[in-house]
């Protein structure tokens, strides 16, 4: 489990002739002597709300059990949106655009059921098959997440053992789908059945742990006060670890995740890939929703074609 104790701090200033009138940076490293004994890295705010209850402790287990994250996008099924959607399907270099798709949706909940509305649509290139499904395995996943196909009814947004059945059930596809929203909704757990990469993305772990800089900090995200919570690799590591970049964003106020940002690369014989995403969250109707994404991913396996995919979606709910 996480946790931390004694509370060492270092006061550094970068002009000395500030000193007297502000303290520019504050640190706090609170080591725990449990699992998890990496140091750290507090600024004021954070110090600040210690001595007035603020349990870090139980903050950093708060995003390491995070589900409301997960739980958010379930929820998007029980919701009337529109939604804006761009999708970019690069070369093998990176550098032309070979096939793309724009649209405009809108999804009806209503009696307990959902169907979406194609408002607007541009399709390039080969973005389909001559069958009808998706020539590019991250359009698939988009459209799983996104689309909805005719009428689907009875769903709810509770998250308890869900993507496990997923992972259970489904043929090679669709576990591999699964798989990916691990990435997606629980970075920083193990992620099953992945050779070679599951066991590191589980940063709280303490082998993992041990290879990245940790810090918890105050900052406004998009005018909200949020506490940021913010893991990246030690120098030493850089090549030796699955998630570069780990920034959680929680409103103060109760600590509900509005944002995360996340990137996550690695290279073996039979597979690689590099993908950076970025989701923001607000309520809507008093739940938590997601409002913005935005994907890059650059992801190779060896019995298929590489795929460099570039897309966004906004919602309006």
């Amino acid at each position: 489990m996480l946790g931390f104790f004694s509370l060492k701090k270092k006061v550094c200033v970068p002009l000395a002739i500030l000193l007297l009138y502000t303290v520019r940076c504050l640190y706090a490293q609170n080591v725990d002597t449990t699992s998890f004994n990496q140091p750290v890295v507090l600024d004021e705010v954070v110090i600040r709300a210690e001595s007035t209850g603020f349990n870090v402790k139980d903050f950093i287990r708060l995003v390491e059990q995070d589900t409301t994250f997960y739980k958010a996008f379930r929820s998007m099924n029980l919701q009337t949106y529109n939604a804006v959607n761009d999708i970019k399907i690069y070369n093998k270099k990176g550098t032309k655009i070979v096939a793309s798709q724009q649209s405009e949706t809108k999804q009806i909940y209503r009696d307990g059921c959902r169907s979406m509305n194609t408002l607007f649509q541009k399709t390039t290139g080969h973005f389909y098959k001559s069958n009808g499904d998706y020539a590019y395995y991250t359009a698939r996943l988009f459209a799983e997440l996104f689309f909805t196909k005719g009428k689907v009814c009875g769903e709810n947004n509770i998250v308890k053992g869900h993507l496990e059945k997923e992972q259970i059930k489904g043929g090679r596809i669709e576990k591999s789908i699964t798989q990916l929203k691990y990435l997606m909704f629980f970075p920083g757990r193990p992620v099953p059945g992945v050779p070679f990469v599951g066991d590191k993305v589980a940063i709280f772990e303490p082998g993992i742990a041990k290879k990245y800089d940790f810090s918890l900090t105050s900052e406004d995200k998009d005018g909200v006060p949020c506490y940021l919570l913010e893991a990246r690799p030690k120098p030493g590591y850089k090549d030796d670890v699955v998630i570069n970049v780990f920034k959680t964003w929680l409103r103060r106020s109760d600590n509900a995740i509005i944002a995360r940002d996340y990137a996550l690369s690695y290279r073996t014989m039979l597979f690689d890939f590099d993908v950076v995403m970025h989701v923001d969250l607000s309520k809507a109707g008093g739940q938590l929703l997601p409002t913005f994404i935005s994907y890059d991913g650059n992801w190779h396996i060896l019995s298929q074609k590489r795929e460099i995919v570039r897309f966004t979606a906004s919602f309006d709910y």
